[in-house]
């Protein structure tokens, strides 16, 4: 596992060329490449001149676009909201909750689209505005496959329904034409405007009838002697029958109702009733379904797609769910030329109109640039129940595998990381792993950030990763000389050695500077300072210092004492306890008993027995020689004073 703060390893490879190498340094989530330059006989790996050119790959270039960012940040909250639709509720009743998720998704993919519209429309700079282009192109694509997979998989919607919910997928994807009405309409003469017929036959191919009929009634107004065709034809639009998946009517009933008005149309047609009129002729035809009339208006229809569900609105329209792959693979062969090969859009498309959704899931992750889309239309699928049947061989199913990609590349950005920590959390597989593997290259910049990454750890119980993270940014405290904070993290690391190591380091500031740093720290350390037996002195030390300041000076003696005759205090730091103790002995009151001074005089011997037991010519730990035969020979006679004032009191008391 890479540590967080290691450089990783540089490996040079050779690129063809004259005495050129290319260079690359691996990152978490990108690739630093650069062109070194090496003489030929040079294998040992020596530096050239330098670098030319550094290029920065990265895994997935998406996450830095500040506006798709807000679509990686809103689709989380419907992500996890998805999540806690529970698996007992009937899927009889999850349906609409499934359907308005999809919905929340592509509000949120089409809030995105319009600002990137508007930042394309405004800005200046050309390569951004091209930039923005791309990206707003490729939310079009995403937003048309998954209303398509809404209509077709999670609202399933059968015969009859289908074709509205199609209309519907047409209309929003195909919305140029009301653009165009608008323009015409804002004319002096909307009738004599040159897009005045193209918008009736767009409204009229998107089966939007009562618009095509109020604009017919302005050619009509301009054209009284054909008023008579004119009224016929809007006849013909008004009898228009829609199927009503709430009304009272059956569908066998429409179907009926349907074939009669279709009869009446083509009788119109046969009766050469428009034949003064080329445009009207032209409508008529389309309302039979007339496929060469169509594909002559193949620039208002635009995409194949387009033609499928206008040929379904005046050919077919009952079309059954499994009969939409045999005329969306016609469809598409009438529409294309013969030479020209289908985009990447068009097979997904035909691959969603054959219900093939894993083929529909494997394309889209070949084209798209990020795992976005099909992490979350995937889950959601799943959610529905349509990819139960699909596993991957090397054990994690379809949904995890690519819910586990997604996250990944949140996890190179220094803010979304935070997000991808919810998707490894749903993968119930190998999502801990993940995750257990990604927080640890987070980079911890700051303790804010530090405090962050170690909640998650912690509300997540990973003691391994709880232990890196406080090691981490304990070391770096205290390479800052932060002892305060550097304590703090050790402690909560529950790292016994790092504590001792940094409370020697508070041990050692004191016996230069004589005061401690960290008050607050050390006064509230609780039951961590019995993390290691430096820590608890640490504690008890300063404990002593505050009862001296608050003058409990037996209490304070009776603490003192114990410290040493408990072994606890280091031995270094002896001399530092006897000489803290002499203001005590000196007290006009006798603090320090008979029995206590006779253990000060006992510790106090021990001392110097080791002291004189020390090589010459070493340098003795915190005092200086002089300075402690000084303290020595005060100590002695203060206990000495001390004992005997002790014991002509204890002796006074007992008689």
């Amino acid at each position: 596992m890479e540590e967080v703060d290691v450089e990783p390893a540089t490996t040079n490879i050779p690129a063809v060329g004259a005495g050129k190498h290319l260079g690359f340094a691996w990152g978490p989530g990108d690739i630093l490449m650069y062109e070194t330059h090496y003489k030929a006989s040079d294998v040992s790996g020596a530096s050239g001149s330098g670098c030319s050119f550094v290029h920065e790959v990265r895994k997935d270039e998406d996450i830095y676009s500040p506006i798709l960012r807000k679509l990686f940040n809103e689709s989380h909250h419907i992500f996890v909201g998805l999540q806690t639709i529970g698996d007992d509720l009937p899927s009889k009743n999850k349906k609409p909750q499934f359907v308005s998720i999809s919905k929340n998704y592509r509000s949120v993919i089409r809030a995105c689209m319009e600002e990137l519209r508007q930042v394309a429309v405004s800005t200046k700079v050309a390569e951004v505005a091209m930039h923005h282009g791309n990206q707003l192109s490729i939310l079009l694509a995403i937003e048309l496959i998954w209303n398509l997979c809404e209509v077709l998989f999670i609202d399933a919607a059968p015969a009859g329904s289908l074709l509205l919910h199609l209309l519907d997928w047409v209309r929003l994807h195909k919305a140029d034409v009301d653009e165009k009405a608008k323009q015409v309409l804002q004319s002096e003469s909307p009738a004599e405007h040159r897009d005045y017929w193209d918008v009736v036959v767009s409204y009229v191919m998107q089966g939007r009838s009562e618009e095509a009929r109020q604009m017919l009634v302005k050619q009509a107004t301009l054209q009284p002697a054909a008023g008579s065709m004119y009224k016929l034809m809007d006849s013909l639009l008004g009898k228009m029958p829609f199927y009503n998946p709430g009304g009272n009517q059956t569908l066998t009933e429409f179907d009926v109702k349907w074939r009669h008005w279709h009869e009446e149309v083509d009788r119109c047609l046969q009766d050469n009733s428009f034949a003064s009129n080329k445009h009207l002729e032209a409508i008529c035809k389309i309302l039979v379904g007339d496929e060469d009339t169509l594909l002559e208006h193949k620039e208002l229809l635009s995409t194949w797609y387009h033609f499928l569900v206008t040929r379904l609105l005046f050919c077919h329209p009952t079309v059954k769910p499994i009969e939409l792959h045999y005329y969306a693979q016609s469809c598409l062969t009438m529409f294309l030329d013969s030479r020209s090969v289908p985009e990447p859009l068009d097979s997904i498309l035909l691959a969603a109109f054959e219900f093939d959704i894993h083929q529909v899931i494997k394309d889209c992750s070949i084209a798209l640039s990020n795992w976005w889309f099909v992490a979350h239309l995937t889950d959601l699928l799943d959610h529905c129940k349509l990819l139960q049947s699909h596993n991957l061989h090397f054990g994690s199913n379809l949904r995890e595998f690519l819910l586990l990609e997604y996250a990944s590349g949140l996890f190179t950005h220094h803010s979304l990381w935070q997000l991808a920590v919810d998707y490894f959390d749903h993968c119930p597989e190998f999502g801990r792993v993940y995750l257990e593997l990604q927080i640890e290259r987070v980079p911890l910049e700051t303790e804010h950030k530090a405090l962050k990454v170690l909640r998650i750890c912690e509300r997540r119980q990973m003691p391994e990763q709880v232990r890196s993270i406080c090691k981490i940014m304990a070391m770096r405290a205290l390479r800052n000389n932060r002892l305060g904070s550097a304590l703090s993290w050790s402690i909560r690391a529950k790292d016994a050695a790092f504590a001792t190591l940094i409370s020697e380091r508070f041990l050692q500031d004191y016996c230069i500077k004589g005061t401690f740093s960290d008050l607050d720290l050390i006064d509230n350390l609780g039951p961590a300072m019995l993390l290691s037996d430096r820590l608890t002195f640490l504690g008890k030390y300063r404990e002593f210092h505050r009862l001296y300041g608050d003058k409990r000076f037996r209490e304070a003696a009776k603490l003192l004492l114990s410290l040493m005759t408990a072994k606890i205090a280091p031995r270094s730091f002896w001399m530092t306890l006897m000489t803290d103790a002499l203001p005590l002995l000196e007290q006009k009151e006798v603090i320090f008993s008979a029995e206590q001074t006779h253990e000060l005089m006992f510790c106090l011997e021990e001392l110097t027995s080791s002291l004189n037991s020390t090589a010459p010519g070493t340098d003795r730990p915190m005092q200086g020689e002089d300075m402690e035969t000084t303290n020595v020979e005060l100590l002695r006679l203060a206990l000495a004073r001390n004992l005997a004032m002790a014991i002509v009191k204890e002796g006074t008391v007992e008689a």
